[in-house]
């Protein structure tokens, strides 16, 4: 193999198994751009991430993610779209359309909401097709056992399961969060989102939510299901929690507009 595209491939492996908050699309496509003058074909900044962070993906071609079962999924339709047919009828590309940030004591933008953007045929090609076929590949985690110790059924695929084990591990040092941490709400649960005919990402086994006793969910709170309410934010979540989770790879539900505190997703091509 071509030691410069060895040294590639190095690159996006680093760049998904050290996720942080603070990485860009620009820090990534300064990567392509000295791949590029050694002679490696040019390939999206955002699917280099997708390829880094997913086992499943192995290549991009004329403008389709290329899979390792040998299916594709078109990445950029070209289409212009507002902000429901974002959510309704996205392709790859629309899932990095917000880039997700901690907003701490900032106002959220009306409808930015990074990581909600989700291509449900692209997490099925990760996870499973159906109900069965995610099962199989389900494990049980002891959730906090020092301070909780309570089982949870999350996906083996991508070592979500080691994630989630290593999140685990550094909150149950923390027991001034014993409160937040008990009782998690949901791990695995096959079916569509609430009010919607777009699928939950608990149907992969890949989120976790958490004591939703001090959960705020938008639905909950305005009382409705209307993607264009306008809303008042509201958390009582603390920062120290969403920190940890994010270091092994999952984004905060409480950074979006549409905000669900409680829920934390394994969405590491975003961080």
């Amino acid at each position: 193999m071509n030691n410069l595209f060895v040294v590639f491939l190095f690159l996006i492996h680093l760049a998904c198994t050290t996720p942080s908050v603070n990485s860009s699309p620009d820090q990534i496509s300064n990567e392509i751009k000295v791949s590029n003058s050694n002679g490696i074909d040019s390939i999206p900044g955002h699917v280099q991430k997708l390829m880094a962070c997913y086992t499943s993906v192995v290549g991009f071609s004329n403008n389709f993610l290329l899979f390792e079962d040998g299916s594709s999924l078109r990445y950029d339709d070209q289409k212009v779209k507002t902000e429901l047919e974002l959510l309704n009828d996205p392709d790859i590309e629309d899932m990095f359309n917000y880039d997700y940030r901690s907003w701490k004591n900032e106002v959220i933008p009306t409808y930015y909401d990074p990581g909600r953007i989700r291509v449900d045929s692209f997490f099925m090609k990760i996870y499973g097709t159906t109900k069965s076929q995610v099962q199989k590949k389900l494990v049980k985690v002891n959730w906090c056992p020092k301070l909780v110790n309570q089982g949870i059924l999350v996906t083996s695929v991508n070592n979500v399961h080691l994630k989630i084990d290593s999140i685990s591990r550094e909150l149950d040092n923390m027991p001034h969060l014993k409160e937040y941490l008990q009782n998690i709400g949901g791990t695995f649960n096959w079916r569509q989102i609430s009010g919607t005919k777009r699928m939950s990402m608990h149907s992969f086994g890949m989120t976790v939510d958490i004591n939703t006793k001090f959960s705020n969910y938008w639905q909950w709170d305005c009382h409705c299901k209307n993607e264009e309410a306008m809303l008042l934010y509201q958390n009582r979540i603390p920062l120290e929690i969403v920190s940890v989770f994010e270091k092994y790879g999952f984004i905060w539900g409480g950074n979006w507009y549409h905000y669900d505190t409680m829920h934390f997703e394994y969405r590491p091509e975003l961080l």
